[in-house]
């Protein structure tokens, strides 16, 4: 049964790839439609049990256009990253059969075939989340399995790149590498392995989810006006960048902890800074996220070396990287004490992903929250309380790549139409 010759037939694949967080940061591109940066950058992937992007991908000669919905809303599939992301896939598909269920797809029906996509994210939207880091590498690799493509992840993370720059560090799991490249047409833009999840697996991260509405300004607006108006980043993108990038490669190596903290706080401040030299200037960080910082530096001085690195993306998100389970611990400790939840609200939404964590505090219920001491060292500076600040905390760890999800009732679309289930 040819492509051409059946309406009956739905072939999909589901697909959970996960978001990542920058900690040698990418703002700026070179080339805005193949999405080239205008420096490396690093990034630490996070566990998808706690953020990752689901996406369900079918085909099927009934279908009569490309469709996707995210999150429960049809959205539209004809912006030009999504259809530089679907060509490019296209015309690496390879030839497909399936006999028991009589479908074959040679490498030409792939160019006329029309695709369906669901895609779920489990953590906010345009929030500064890496939220479309995660979703279009899902985008990508779903896609890439349905139409049977050959290409290996790096050459995957070159599609991805054109649909998000930062998709395509999500290729893999623990510890990537975007290399900017040379190449005019981006063949050398890649993402690479570092380390594997496994490599540093004492990190524990616990992000501050202080605002899940969308950002004013978007990253792609905020990088054009940076790289337009501000002279910081081209320092930064020349002769800060390059060096922090051999540094960080080797304390990640060596799984050296008080450097990495200080080169990661040291560039989130430095592409934060880069948005305030911009005209006009960007605001992605706000009171709460400031506040953070100072509760993180204060007790880092306190203890003599760092217990907990902090980086922030384009939003006001902190995401705090612990240099193990018992500094996670006393972090979270602190952060509940300082952003403790309104009195409405229950720990257990408050506290989500590895929950463990509250265990290991020795909080159970919000009781527990408030017979906390001060932390120690605010002895000399008392510092106020913040009810209500942070919306939730998210718990998590360094994580894997993407993975293709085998069980049926994983999926996203129903079998039988196509269509959302």
């Amino acid at each position: 049964m040819a492509a051409e010759s059946s309406e009956k037939w739905i072939l999909n694949v589901t697909a959970q790839t996960p978001t990542n967080i920058a900690v040698i940061k990418y703002w700026g591109k070179r080339d805005e439609d193949l999405i080239l940066p205008i420096n490396d950058s690093i990034s630490v992937t996070l566990d998808p049990n706690h953020l990752c992007t689901t996406t369900s991908v079918a085909v099927s000669p009934a279908f009569t256009q490309d469709r996707m919905w995210l999150n429960g809303k049809e959205v539209s599939l004809s912006g030009g990253r999504y259809q530089n992301c679907l060509r490019e896939l296209r015309s690496r598909a390879s030839d497909f059969e399936d006999e028991k269920k009589g479908i074959k797809i040679t490498k030409k029906n792939w160019e006329k075939l029309h695709v369906h996509v669901v895609s779920y994210n489990n953590f906010p939207t345009a929030a500064g989340l890496a939220s479309s880091a995660a979703g279009l590498a899902c985008l990508v690799f779903s896609l890439a399995k349905l139409m049977n493509v050959k290409e290996d992840h790096s050459k995957l993370s070159a599609i991805a790149r054109q649909g998000s720059g930062s998709a395509c560090r999500s290729l893999y799991g623990g510890f990537v590498k975007w290399i900017m490249g040379k190449e005019e047409n981006g063949s050398d833009s890649i993402a690479v392995q570092l380390a594997d999840e496994k490599h540093w697996d004492d990190l524990v991260i616990i992000i501050a989810v202080v605002s899940s509405r969308q950002k004013e300004t978007s990253s792609t607006s905020g990088m054009r006006d940076s790289v337009e108006t501000s002279p910081l980043i081209k320092h930064r993108a020349k002769e800060v960048v390059p060096k922090r990038i051999i540094e960080m490669e080797e304390v990640i190596r060596k799984r050296d902890f008080p450097a990495f903290a200080r080169l990661t706080c040291a560039d989130s401040n430095q592409f934060h800074a880069v948005c305030l030299d911009t005209l006009p200037p960007i605001f992605y960080m706000n009171d709460t996220s400031h506040r953070i910082i100072s509760c993180v530096e204060k007790w880092n001085r306190h203890e003599g070396s760092p217990q907990v690195a902090y980086t922030f993306d384009a939003g006001p998100n902190a995401v705090l990287i612990s240099h193990n389970r018992k500094a996670a611990t006393l972090l979270l400790q602190r952060l509940l004490f300082y952003f403790p939840p309104k009195s409405d609200t229950d720990l257990n939404s408050y506290v989500i992903g590895d929950k463990t964590i509250l265990k290991d505090a020795g909080i159970q219920e919000m009781k527990d929250v408030e017979a906390l001491a001060p932390p120690p060292e605010t002895k000399e500076n008392p510092t106020q309380r913040h009810p209500g600040d942070v919306s939730y905390f998210i718990c998590t760890r360094p994580g894997r790549g993407p993975v293709v999800l085998t069980d049926e009732s994983q999926s996203l679309i129903n079998p039988e139409t196509g269509l959302p289930k």
